[in-house]
């Protein structure tokens, strides 16, 4: 087994390691990704068992933890100092608007994520840094404490947004330690550290709920201060809903429009309408303002923490959450063609 481990080592995923040149390849439509996205990593894996996530504990028979995939990359280990040497070099071309510390739960996670942090903000503190939290071995003091090392951002990835389908997928019924109470109190605590536009939440469409569920939940977060940051669920290789089906296309359109419409248009979950399915029907505002929504084609794009451009996404995560061949979260602008075909998806 590897002992390479934070806080001395960090994963990557590959669209910043390619963006580094660190790995050869191409991205279909995109040169680049403008988050540094991190990952803790201990030989010893993660503690928890997600049923949906590729790092999952039940997977040590199955995969060495330092090769495991995660939401449909590998993510290459490497020196934090040969990172941040890099970065400071320019090896990122000047892409990188953001770097994101993603957690895992682990006992040192905690204690690492802070020394990572305080390095960043030291050696780079013009590239600001978001948290991915992992509220089941936090408490409060922990955020205060991120906040004043220099995080600008907090995010929780709630991703089910139900307690039954948390329980079923995060929670005791897979043995693993996530329970939905914890992961609300973060959240209103991030509302109240981190304070409004500084925090969101992650949350997976796809995994049972209805959209009207998934829409209450991104208002409740708006309602805080917050943002949501969606993903299509996309079964991963080796998880234990490898064989669940992938997110459906024109579900995800719908909510991926009204969230949109919810974060940014002024809109609210309250004034949409859903049949008694919980199916989006009508999303609260006039046609024609639905309609240059949709013909922008922003609220397709990847949803993340924000970068110099306040209506686009720095973490643009490419096909984090699908193939190229049939991409659901947009990593570019959408061209004519793109939205034509967005226009047809919905209306499926």
């Amino acid at each position: 087994m590897s002992d390479l481990r934070s806080p001395e080592y960090v994963q990557l995923s590959t669209a910043a390691a390619i963006t580094l040149g660190l790995m050869p390849g191409k991205m279909f439509r995109t040169e680049c990704t403008h988050c540094l996205n991190l990952l803790v990593t201990y030989p010893e894996g993660c503690r928890a068992n997600c049923s949906y996530c590729g790092l999952a504990r039940h997977r040590e028979e199955t995969r060495n933890y330092a090769e495991r995939n995660f939401i449909r990359v590998d993510w290459p280990t490497l020196s934090y100092d040969e990172v941040i040497e890099r970065v400071r070099a320019g090896g990122d071309k000047g892409q990188f608007q953001r770097m994101c510390i993603s957690m895992i739960t682990h006992p040192d996670s905690d204690s690492d994520t802070r020394i990572l942090l305080k390095k960043w903000v030291q050696e780079l503190p013009h590239i600001p840094v978001s948290i991915l939290s992992n509220p089941t071995t936090m408490v409060k003091s922990d955020l205060v404490q991120l906040k004043d090392l220099g995080a600008e951002i907090f995010t929780v990835a709630l991703d089910a947004v139900t307690p039954e389908i948390f329980e079923q997928t995060r929670g005791k019924s897979v043995e693993s330690p996530h329970r939905w109470e914890k992961y609300w109190q973060t959240i209103e605590w991030a509302a109240e550290v981190f304070g409004p536009e500084k925090f969101g939440a992650h949350l997976i469409c796809g995994m049972g709920e209805t959209e009207r569920e998934m829409l209450e939940v991104c208002q409740k977060i708006r309602d805080l201060g917050g943002h949501n940051h969606l993903f299509a669920f996309f079964p991963e290789r080796g998880s234990l809903m490898e064989d669940w089906p992938a997110c459906d296309t024109a579900q995800w359109r719908r909510v991926q429009l009204a969230r949109y419409v919810i974060d940014y248009a002024g809109g609210n979950a309250r004034a949409m309408h859903f049949d008694e399915q919980g199916r989006l029907m009508d999303y609260g505002l006039p046609s024609a303002e639905v309609s240059r929504l949709i013909q922008s084609g922003t609220p397709f794009r990847t949803s993340g923490c924000p970068g110099k451009e306040d209506d686009i996404s720095a973490c643009n995560r490419p096909y984090g959450d699908s193939k190229p061949s049939a991409i659901l979260s947009y990593p570019f602008m959408l061209d004519e063609d793109d939205v034509v075909l967005v226009r047809r998806q919905i209306k499926e």
